[in-house]
C-alpha cells in the first residue's frame, strides 16, 4: 500500500512521460520540417506560410486539443482545395481572409456537437486510411531517398505538380539518380530498419542517429565535389531570416478589404467544411494505432482547430487539420501526452528563427527514409490479413479506401471507400434485413423472426419475401425488441400480415417488443414451457431427445429466447415437469441452463457426487409417481471434487486434508467408493497428473452406472413405472470443458 502524500512514487512517472513526449516531438519535428515546406510549396503558397502552419498547429491546436496523440499543421488533403481557392480569389491576402473565417465556423461546428459525425465512419475505412497512408509514404519517398527531388515533399496526391504521377515518378529515378543523395538515403534506410535491433542503441532514436547520419555525410561529401556533392534543391529550404524580426517581417496579413467579397465566404465554407472531415476522420485513425487506446473528444477538437485556423490566417499561415502522418510518428516514436505536440511547434520555431542555416544542412534523402519506414509500419502485411479474415465486408471498403487514396488523393479516396462501405451497409439492408432462427420448443416449432435496430422503408421488400415464405399453419415470433426505429410502411405491413394475411394461411402469429414503442399489441400464441398436455403426449424417448437439443444449443450458443416473466405466470397455477434430473452441485452444472429449459420444465435434484439415497429416491418417487415425470437423468460430470476425494482416499488413507473437518462427507465418499473397482485405481499415484485426470473421469462414468442401476433397486415404485414404460431411466456425463453432454444410452433402463 503506497502512502498517498509519497512523491517519489509520482516523479519517476511523470520524468519517464516528459522524456518520451521530447524524444518523440524531436523526431516529429524532423518529420513535419520537409512537409512544412513541402506542402506550401505543392500549394502555390509562400514556403513561410507551411512553417507557421506548423508552428501555430502545436502551439494553439497542440495546447487547447483533447487529444493526447494527434499533431496538427497544414494537411497535404487539402493541397487542391488551397490551390484552387487562391486561383479564385486572386491573391494569397484574400485567401488568408477565407482561412480565418473558417475557422470561425469551425468553432461553430465545435459549439454545435458536430464532431459526433467522426464515429459513423467505418473502421474498415479508417484502416484503409492508415494503409493507404503508408502505401503513399513508401511510393513517394523511394524518389527522395534516391535524390530525385523534383516532386515537394509532403506532397500525397496521384497527379503530382511536376506532372508526373506516382507510378510514373519511379521511372523518372533513373535518369535522375543522385549518387551523394542515394548513398545517404539508403544508408539511412539501413540505419533505421538495423538500429533497434541492437539492444544498446534502443534508448536513442533512430531518426536523430539518421539525422546526424545525413548531415555528416553530406559535409564530408562537399569535399569530393561532384558526383558526391549535395546541393541545395537536395537539402531542407527553410527560408533564412534575421531572428524574430526578419521572421516577422515575412507574415503576411490578411486582405480585410475583402470582407464582401462572396467568393471568400464559399471558400471559408469550403475550408471549413474538408478540414473538420479530414480532422475528424485523422483523429479518430489516430486514437486506433495509440497503445494505450485513448478516444479523443471531437468536438473539443473542432474547437481547438477553429483557434488554430483563426490565428493561421491573420499570421499568413496554410489551413490546419488533424495531420494523420504526423499523428503516427508522434505514436510510434513514444509520445505519451501532448506536451510532444507542443514541444514540436517550439522547435520549429527555434529553428526557423536561430537555426535556419543549420537546417538547411539537412539532406532530404534521410528524412524520406524515416517516412519510408513510417509507411512500412502503416502498411503492415499483418494489417491487410486482419481485414481478409474480417470477411468481405470488411476487406473490399478497406481495398476500396487504400486504392482510392494512392490513385487520386486523401478526400477523394476517402469518399470512395465510404461509397463503398454505404453500398453494403445498403446491400445488409435490403437484403438480410432480419435474422430467422428456427426454434424448437417443447410444444412445436417456432419460426424466430428478430428486426433489425433499424428497420427503414428499403427492408419492407426483404421482409415481405420472408413472411410470404412462411408454411402454412406455422408458429412465428416476430421480435422487435432490439429495434429503436420502424418505418411506419413496415408497420403497416405488419398489421396487414397480422390481421389478414396470417390468419388466412391458418399462421400463428406472435409479437414481442411493440407494444410499448408501436402502438402495436404484443401477444405469444406458442407454449415454450412443459405442459400436462405435453407431458401426456411425450414419451421418455422424445424426453430425452429433448434434453439432447438442448444441451446442443447450449454448446453452439443458441439457446431459446425465452419469456422467463411469462413462463414465471403461466406455471404459477401448476407445474408439469417432463423430466428430474440428479446432479452434483457443482456450480458448473446447472441443469436448465445446460439443457436450454425454462421454469417449469424439469425437477432438479442436486447432492454432492450424484448418489443416492432413501429422500433422493423419495424425490424421484414424487417426481415420476405424482407429477408425470417421463425420464431420470443422472448427471454425472468431469473433475468432480467429490469422486476425485473418494479416490484419493480409497488409494492413500486418511481422508484428503479438505475433507478433515466435514463430519458428514465421509457417507457420500463412502458411496462413491462402493462404486470403485479397486483393479481401476491400482498404481494411481504413479500415474501422470492427466493420466490421473483421466482415470478419476472414468471413476465418475463408472458412478453414475451404478447409480443408475440403484434406482430400480431401492425403488418398488420406480421399478413398476419402468416396467409399465411410463419412464426411463439413463445416465449422462458432462464435460465442464466443452459444455457437452454425453448421454450413456445403450446402459440406459427401458428406453
Amino acid at each position: 500500500m503506497g502512502n498517498h502524500g509519497d512523491p517519489p512514487a509520482a516523479a519517476p512517472k511523470l520524468g519517464a512521460t516528459v522524456a518520451s513526449d521530447l524524444l518523440a516531438a524531436t523526431v516529429v519535428f524532423l518529420v513535419a520540417l520537409p512537409l512544412c515546406l513541402g506542402i506550401a510549396l505543392a500549394s502555390g503558397a509562400p514556403l513561410i506560410s507551411g512553417l507557421i502552419s506548423g508552428i501555430v498547429g502545436g502551439l494553439v491546436v497542440g495546447s487547447l486539443s483533447g487529444s493526447h496523440t494527434s499533431v496538427s499543421g497544414p494537411a497535404a488533403g487539402l493541397v487542391a482545395v488551397v490551390l484552387a481557392q487562391i486561383a479564385a480569389l486572386g491573391s494569397f491576402d484574400a485567401f488568408l481572409l477565407a482561412v480565418a473565417i473558417a475557422g470561425v465556423l469551425q468553432l461553430g461546428f465545435g459549439l454545435a456537437r458536430t464532431g459526433a459525425l467522426a464515429s459513423f465512419v467505418p473502421t474498415s475505412v479508417i484502416k484503409g486510411l492508415l494503409a493507404a497512408i503508408g502505401v503513399i509514404l513508401i511510393l513517394k519517398q523511394i524518389p527522395h531517398v534516391l535524390g530525385h527531388d523534383t516532386d515537394p515533399e509532403g506532397e500525397m496526391s496521384f497527379a503530382q505538380p511536376d506532372r508526373e504521377n506516382t507510378f510514373s515518378e519511379l521511372l523518372e529515378i533513373a535518369g535522375d539518380l543522385h549518387v551523394g543523395a542515394a548513398v545517404i538515403g539508403l544508408l539511412s534506410l539501413a540505419l533505421m530498419f538495423m538500429w533497434g535491433r541492437v539492444e544498446s542503441l534502443k534508448r536513442f532514436p533512430a531518426p536523430l542517429a539518421v539525422g546526424i547520419l545525413g548531415v555528416s555525410l553530406a559535409l564530408s561529401f562537399e569535399t569530393l565535389g561532384s558526383p558526391w556533392a549535395i546541393s541545395a534543391s537536395h537539402m531542407v529550404q527553410v527560408p533564412v531570416v534575421e531572428g524574430l524580426t526578419g521572421f516577422v517581417d515575412l507574415l503576411t496579413l490578411p486582405d480585410f478589404s475583402q470582407w464582401s467579397n462572396p467568393a471568400v465566404y464559399v471558400a471559408a465554407v469550403t475550408i471549413a467544411l474538408v478540414a473538420s472531415l479530414e480532422t475528424l476522420i485523422n483523429l479518430e485513425a489516430v486514437d486506433r494505432i495509440d497503445p494505450q487506446q485513448r478516444s479523443s473528444p471531437p468536438n473539443r477538437e473542432l474547437l481547438a482547430q477553429g483557434a488554430g485556423n483563426i490565428v493561421a490566417g491573420l499570421l499568413g499561415g496554410l489551413p490546419i487539420t488533424s495531420v494523420i502522418i504526423r499523428g503516427t510518428v508522434n505514436v510510434q516514436y513514444g509520445a505519451k501526452t501532448k506536451l510532444s505536440a507542443v514541444v514540436h511547434a517550439v522547435l520549429l520555431l527555434v529553428t526557423v528563427v536561430g537555426l535556419p542555416w543549420a537546417l538547411n544542412r539537412i539532406p532530404l534523402a534521410c528524412l524520406a527514409a524515416i517516412l519510408l519506414v513510417t509507411g512500412f509500419r502503416l502498411a503492415s502485411p499483418k494489417v491487410v490479413r486482419q481485414m481478409w479474415d474480417g470477411g468481405r465486408d470488411q476487406f473490399v471498403p478497406f481495398m476500396a479506401t487504400v486504392l482510392g487514396i494512392v490513385l487520386t488523393d486523401l478526400l477523394i479516396g476517402l469518399g470512395i471507400g465510404m461509397g463503398v462501405s454505404l453500398l453494403f451497409v445498403l446491400h445488409r439492408q435490403v437484403h438480410r434485413p432480419v435474422r430467422k432462427i428456427t426454434e424448437k420448443h417443447l410444444a412445436n416449432e417456432v419460426l424466430h423472426i428478430e428486426l433489425a435496430e433499424q428497420v427503414s422503408f428499403l427492408n419492407q421488400s426483404a421482409l415481405e419475401r420472408v413472411l410470404e415464405d412462411v408454411p402454412r399453419g406455422s408458429h412465428v415470433l416476430l421480435d422487435a425488441q432490439a429495434s429503436t426505429y420502424i418505418d411506419p410502411d413496415v408497420l403497416a405491413l405488419i398489421r396487414e400480415y397480422r390481421d389478414v394475411t396470417a390468419p388466412a394461411r391458418g399462421v400463428k402469429l406472435s409479437m414481442v417488443g411493440f407494444a410499448d414503442k408501436y402502438e402495436l399489441e404484443d401477444q405469444v400464441l406458442f407454449v415454450d414451457y412443459s405442459t400436462r398436455e405435453l407431458q401426456d403426449q411425450v414419451t421418455p424417448a422424445q424426453v430425452l431427445e429433448i434434453l439432447r437439443q438442448g444441451n446442443h444449443r447450449f454448446v453452439d450458443g443458441q439457446r431459446l429466447n425465452r419469456d422467463l416473466a411469462r413462463q414465471v405466470g403461466a406455471t404459477a397455477q401448476g407445474q408439469h415437469p417432463l423430466a428430474v434430473v440428479l446432479s452434483c452441485i457443482d456450480s458448473r452444472t446447472p441443469a436448465e441452463l445446460l439443457f436450454d429449459l425454462g421454469i417449469g420444465d424439469v425437477f432438479s435434484v442436486r447432492v454432492a457426487g450424484n448418489v443416492i439415497s432413501p429422500k433422493v429416491i423419495g424425490s424421484m418417487e414424487f417426481a415420476c409417481g405424482v407429477a408425470g415425470s417421463r425420464l431420470i437423468v443422472v448427471l454425472g460430470h468431469t473433475h468432480c471434487g467429490a469422486v476425485t476425494a473418494a479416490v484419493h482416499q480409497a488409494v492413500s488413507p486418511p481422508p484428503p486434508e479438505h475433507a478433515a473437518d466435514c463430519q458428514h462427507l465421509h457417507t457420500i465418499l463412502d458411496d462413491i467408493q462402493r462404486n470403485i473397482d479397486p483393479s481401476v485405481i491400482e498404481g494411481f499415484t504413479q500415474l501422470s497428473s492427466e493420466r490421473q485426470r483421466a482415470l478419476i473421469d472414468e471413476v465418475a462414468r463408472r458412478n453414475v452406472l451404478a447409480v443408475v442401476q440403484g434406482i430400480v433397486s431401492s425403488s418398488e415404485t420406480l421399478a413398476r413405472l419402468v416396467t409399465e414404460r411410463r419412464i426411463a431411466i439413463v445416465g449422462a456425463l458432462y464435460d465442464v470443458s466443452t459444455g457437452k453432454m454425453d448421454f450413456m444410452t445403450d446402459e440406459a433402463i427401458g428406453l
